[in-house]
């Protein structure tokens, strides 16, 4: 069992000011080999190709979710729905959220087939450094740690904290994203909302008097998701990434003979990754391989390396995959006889959102923000939030083809290709 630290800890912070730690679990947590990992793994991937300040770590932004819970439990504490039993279980689950997270996360995940949730899972309950320290508070705690990340917990609060249309988690993506990325869209009142949180019947609810900070959240998350998270610069750089993973997966399957073999990803192409070999990818290794890379007398991994490394993204065009489908083979045809392999150089890359939904029965549970009434009753936000109304159950999706803007340009390619290739992308 952890007790409150002798001298409280401080990590001085850009967005919080400041992240207190006076708890003995989370502070040992927080100096585990797996959490330190995060360190070595961006939170936005390869967002830093569009916004260069976008440099921050997965580390930074747990912590900070951590911080927003533990003012969370703060303002609870008394409260007649919140049990102070739950305060560490939740600070717990806050802090770890994202352990699980591989490089670049979101690409990797694509390629490999992979679950960063699960590996969180796994993280939590397999033989580290993490799941000994849960254990010392109770050998049932690191089960229920990893029931409220899998959302198959019965605390209902302590999951909505965390994983919920206004939680945790995102309140602290937005704001951070927002200050490494230099933009304004992200902001929002976070003193505002905290005040105005409370628990009640299981989840967490916001005074009536709180709805238009709420509002503003919401604007703010819709406008950082096509701002910056879909930013198709942003999307163009994943899409090369994923095909480096995708071709060297290739190769491997080939029998291709690498000068620089792909150690650590030989598991993760048998479908055989340990939880060991897992915590050993990092970005720092990623990049390792991708500047190897650069030296292969494979054509395709040796260029697909070298754009990446050097920011020579592709270049995109709108393209709505159901209206011009037909006109798909033919450019498929000429890029091959352009000499460009059109399966790691012609891609179709899709992007949507839902910035806010309500219940609907039958379909992925997505539980509404309610609003506590003066009166105690709980009414959904859209039906007194017209802004809310507006966009609510509105899922927005954006097409794009991504495609080497060079070969166009490219003197070894026949000019009659060159130009139908061009003529068809400027009809598409």
């Amino acid at each position: 069992m952890f007790t409150t630290l002798h001298e409280e800890k401080v990590f001085k912070d850009p967005v919080h000011r400041y992240i207190h730690v006076r708890d003995g679990l989370i502070w040992e947590l927080i100096g585990t080999k797996e959490f330190q990992r995060l360190r070595r793994i961006r939170q936005l991937g390869t967002t830093s190709f569009t916004f260069h300040g976008a440099e921050h770590s997965r580390f930074n932004h747990s912590l900070g979710v951590y911080e927003i819970t533990r003012r969370m439990t703060e303002i609870f504490s008394g409260k007649a729905d919140w049990n102070e039993d739950d305060r560490l279980l939740a600070l717990a689950v806050a802090l770890l959220h994202d352990i699980g997270h591989g490089p670049f996360s979101h690409s990797f995940e694509k390629v490999f087939h992979t679950d960063h949730e699960e590996w969180t899972r796994r993280i939590i309950l397999g033989d580290t450094e993490v799941n000994r320290i849960l254990r010392k508070m109770d050998r049932c705690f690191p089960q229920a740690v990893a029931d409220i990340i899998e959302k198959t917990s019965t605390n209902k609060l302590v999951s909505s904290m965390i994983s919920s249309q206004i939680d945790a988690d995102r309140m602290d993506y937005l704001l951070r994203d927002a200050y490494y990325t230099g933009v304004s869209y992200g902001q929002f009142d976070l003193e505002r909302i905290l005040r105005v949180m409370r628990p009640k019947n299981d989840e967490v609810v916001i005074k009536a008097s709180g709805m238009h900070a709420v509002e503003d959240y919401i604007m703010s998350r819709y406008q950082m998701y096509w701002q910056v998270y879909f930013h198709p610069v942003t999307r163009s750089s994943e899409v090369i990434l994923s095909k480096i993973l995708m071709r060297v997966k290739d190769l491997q399957e080939r029998g291709y003979d690498f000068k620089q073999k792909p150690l650590h990803f030989l598991s993760l192409f048998a479908g055989e990754i340990t939880l060991e070999d897992y915590l050993r990818l990092d970005e720092s290794i990623v990049h390792y391989y991708f500047q190897s890379w650069q030296e292969e007398d494979d054509p395709i991994l040796k260029d697909l390396c070298n754009r990446f490394l050097n920011r020579r993204l592709f270049q995109y065009i709108e393209f709505h995959p159901n209206e011009r489908m037909k006109d798909w083979p033919k450019l498929e045809a000429l890029f091959a006889k352009a000499g460009v392999d059109p399966s790691y150089y012609l891609v179709m890359d899709s992007s949507s959102d839902l910035p806010y939904d309500v219940y609907r029965p039958g379909e992925e549970e997505r539980l509404p923000i309610h609003l506590l009434m003066p009166d105690g009753s709980l009414k959904e936000l859209s039906t007194h939030s017209d802004v809310v109304e507006a966009i609510s159950g509105k899922k927005r999706t954006d097409h794009k083809l991504y495609y080497p803007a060079d070969v166009l340009t490219d003197t070894r390619v026949d000019q009659e290709i060159r130009d139908s290739i061009q003529s068809l992308l400027t009809t598409i």
